[in-house]
């Protein structure tokens, strides 16, 4: 227990494991679980039944599984699950889940949340995303893989981003993402492909030929939400390689509940 710092407050009940390193000031509520290898900088509230995973770094001043802000919650025991390897800056606020939803507020693993992130109730965050500083979304968000956010943007509740996709700086959504795309703006428009991200991330050339065959039936082509997504369907024939990445597509149309972005 020698990486416990003396002045910081566990609870009793709280179970953390013995490689776990907490920082000076810090408080860990009792319903907390901390898995091996994960720190804990100094000035850091944990609460709220939240369990934590592995090897992920917590920097100072952040809040993580206090109530959410929302007037409905009445201290139900809701919840708050974060995964493996991710990197929490300075003065983040992820809340816990509500009995309204599905009563838990998930992260994955291997994400990047810059300073003055905010992650609202029962939104569900996938892997490998970045949340620059102060990027928020609101409550009952769904992020996908992969996806960026820049810095102070902004998700309004209920919308959901597609994998790969990224937002540009000061963006306000307030529609669905589909994967792949590229938007920004108040309010939010879409600016072609994540090309780039994509190439990085190990798509080839016949994948990327499909997305693009996507993009230019979704924003290119004149037709109608329904007509484009039986055009996706023809169009799995045509890129066999990149059939996956284009059901991709059609299934988050499908999924798609605020509408998108066009």
């Amino acid at each position: 227990m020698s990486a416990i710092h003396p002045t910081a407050i566990i609870a009793k009940e709280a179970s953390l494991d013995s490689s776990v390193e907490v920082g000076a000031y810090s408080i860990i509520g009792p319903h907390v679980q901390i898995a091996a290898g994960t720190k804990i900088g100094p000035h850091v509230v944990i609460e709220g039944h939240t369990t934590i995973g592995r090897d992920n770094r917590f920097f100072q001043f952040s809040s993580i599984g206090a109530a959410p802000q929302d007037k409905k919650y009445a201290g139900e025991p809701t919840l708050l699950e974060i995964g493996d390897r991710n990197m929490v800056r300075e003065f983040c606020t992820f809340n816990l889940g509500t009995v309204q939803d599905r009563g838990i507020t998930r992260i994955g693993s291997d994400n990047l949340m810059m300073a003055y992130v905010h992650i609202a109730h029962d939104c569900q965050v996938g892997n490998h995303t970045i949340f620059a500083n102060n990027a928020s979304i609101a409550g009952h968000v769904e992020v996908g893989d992969w996806v960026i956010l820049g810095g102070f943007a902004g998700v309004h509740q209920f919308c959901k981003i597609g994998a790969h996709a990224m937002l540009g700086m000061n963006t306000s959504l307030t529609q669905d993402v589909p994967p792949y795309v590229i938007l920004s703006g108040n309010p939010a428009a879409v600016h072609g492909l994540n090309l780039e991200g994509l190439k990085r991330r190990g798509f080839g050339r016949e994948q990327l030929q499909a997305i693009r065959a996507a993009y230019k039936i979704l924003y290119k082509s004149g037709l109608t939400l329904d007509e484009a997504k039986q055009a996706l369907q023809t169009a799995q024939t045509d890129y066999p390689a990149g059939a996956a990445n284009l059901q991709a597509m059609q299934n988050f149309l499908d999924g798609s509940t605020r509408g998108i972005v066009r």
